[in-house]
C-alpha cells in the first residue's frame, strides 16, 4: 500500500487555518462603523475620548502587519479604533516608528478647515485643530523609508468631533 503525502492536511497547517478563521471572525464582530449610526456622538465616553482641556490628543500612525493603523493616545485604544475629541481640541498626528512617513486623509469633508491631507513623519508631527462637529471617516497610510516594495500600508478609521460646551 502506497501512502501519499499531502492527501491529508497536516495538523500544524490545520491549526493555522483555524486560528486565521477565528481572528477573522473576531475582527468582523469588532467592525462597527460609527459614522453609519443615527447618533454617532452617543458612542463617545471617557474610554474613547482623547484630549482634555488644554491637553492635545495624540494619534500614532504606524505601519503594521495588516497595513497601517492610527491609534489615539488613550488607554485601551486599538489601532484604527474610533475615537472622539471635543471641538477646539488640537490633534497631534505623529509616528513613533523610526524612518516612517505617514499620510492621513479625510477627503473633501475634513473637520480641520482644510481639505489637504495631513503629511508627516517620524521627525515631523503635524498638529491640527478640530473645528467642525460630526463623524468623519479617514484613511491613514504609512511607509517605512528605504524598505523594499510592499512596505507601505493603509487603513481606515473614524473620528467623532463633539460639540464644545460653548456651542
Amino acid at each position: 500500500m502506497k501512502i501519499h503525502r499531502g492527501a491529508f492536511i497536516r495538523p500544524s497547517l490545520l491549526t493555522c487555518v483555524v486560528v486565521l478563521l477565528i481572528c477573522a471572525a473576531a475582527n468582523a464582530q469588532n467592525d462597527k462603523y460609527a459614522c453609519s449610526e443615527s447618533n454617532p456622538q452617543s458612542l463617545c465616553n471617557a474610554d474613547n475620548t482623547c484630549g482634555s482641556g488644554s491637553a492635545p490628543c495624540t494619534v500614532d500612525v504606524k505601519r503594521d502587519n495588516y497595513g497601517a493603523s492610527a491609534t489615539a493616545g488613550i488607554p485601551k485604544a486599538k489601532g484604527n479604533g474610533t475615537f472622539c475629541v471635543k471641538k477646539g481640541t488640537t490633534i497631534v498626528w505623529k509616528t513613533t516608528q523610526k524612518n516612517t512617513g505617514f499620510v492621513v486623509d479625510f477627503g473633501t469633508s475634513s473637520p480641520f478647515g482644510t481639505q489637504d491631507a495631513i503629511i508627516g513623519g517620524a521627525k515631523r508631527p503635524v498638529s491640527v485643530t478640530a473645528m467642525k462637529t460630526g463623524c468623519y471617516k479617514y484613511s491613514a497610510g504609512a511607509c517605512i523609508s528605504g524598505a523594499i516594495q510592499g512596505m507601505c500600508g493603509s487603513g481606515t478609521a473614524e473620528a467623532i468631533i463633539l460639540a464644545s460646551k460653548s456651542d
